[in-house]
């Protein structure tokens, strides 16, 4: 295993995340709107979540400008409690050793458990 962290998902981060964006939202701030939306409570952004994804991925490559390519689908919202916050726990394996020292990672990216990008991968100039 090549990436093992976590990273953990406040309200706060979402209000930020939300003003630099300007996806404003309600479902990422209001516990209201969130779940007259049908959701369990406030959600991530789907966006800041494939960011902390990137963000391991420049931590283990070096540089952001070492990620070719990154793509990600979806699997289940982050839901981010109002106490504590929601832990997303990230690892990645390299699925393939490519040509001119590029690889190919594998990311594993879940909250309580639960995969929330699936799948998570990346071409990445390996360090």
């Amino acid at each position: 295993m090549i990436i093992d962290t976590a990273y953990t998902i406040t309200r706060a981060d979402l209000v930020a995340y939300a003003n630099a964006s300007g996806d404003q939202n309600p479902i990422h701030q209001d516990e209201l709107a969130a779940k007259a939306a049908g959701l369990p409570d406030v959600i991530a952004h789907g966006m800041y979540t494939m960011g902390l994804g990137a963000r391991a991925l420049t931590a283990w490559a070096g540089s952001e400008d070492a990620i070719l390519e990154y793509t990600v689908r979806f699997a289940k919202p982050v839901v981010v409690p109002a106490e504590g916050g929601a832990e997303v726990r990230i690892t990645g394996e390299i699925r393939k050793e490519l040509e001119d020292g590029l690889v190919e990672v594998n990311l594993t990216v879940t909250c309580g458990g639960e995969k929330v990008l699936a799948p998570a991968r990346a071409t990445v100039r390996k360090p």
